[in-house]
């Protein structure tokens, strides 16, 4: 059951990064976060999502938004991903999926038209105040999303 509700608070996790370091939503109490779950590094999917927000950086960096990527592969993995497309952003890995199942982000879904049990490429905006200002629970085009990412933080309420 998903504990992500918008105009509620985010709920508070620590997990690794690529180099080792935990990392807690805590941290970042008074910026915008943009917490988005994806299923696997380096797959085609994922590449593209990744790479969006990389493409992006400069406009996202403008608004002042903290990105996080989370999935369940490894640190390693992660490192490698960064490293292989220049990934600008902190990958955080979550291998036993509790984060994910406590944000909604892993679950049953739908996969060529089969229910299965896999993670569930969504994000979360969370605002300065940590509270949930958009949940996106099921991103249909992974190649579109950071856009959509970005006009919606450019459209905030000051």
């Amino acid at each position: 059951m998903a504990n992500v509700t918008e105009g509620r608070a985010a709920p508070i996790f620590t997990l690794t990064d690529a180099q080792g370091a935990q990392v807690s939503l805590s941290t970042f109490r008074g910026k915008d976060v943009l917490v988005y779950f994806y299923p696997k590094d380096d797959t085609p999917g994922c590449t593209k999502e990744a790479c969006g927000f990389r493409d992006l950086w400069e406009d996202l960096r403008r608004a002042e938004i903290v990105v996080l990527g989370v999935s369940p592969d490894s640190p390693a993995s992660h490192a490698k991903f960064v490293e292989k497309y220049r990934l600008p952003f902190r990958l955080l890995s979550d291998p036993d999926r509790k984060v994910m199942t406590a944000w909604g982000a892993y679950g049953e879904k739908m996969m060529y038209g089969k229910k299965t049990t896999g993670v569930i490429r969504s994000s979360v905006w969370i605002g300065p105040d940590g509270t949930v200002r958009k949940h996106w629970a099921r991103v249909a085009d992974a190649a579109k999303h950071p856009a959509q990412v970005l006009e919606a933080i450019r459209g905030r309420s000051t």
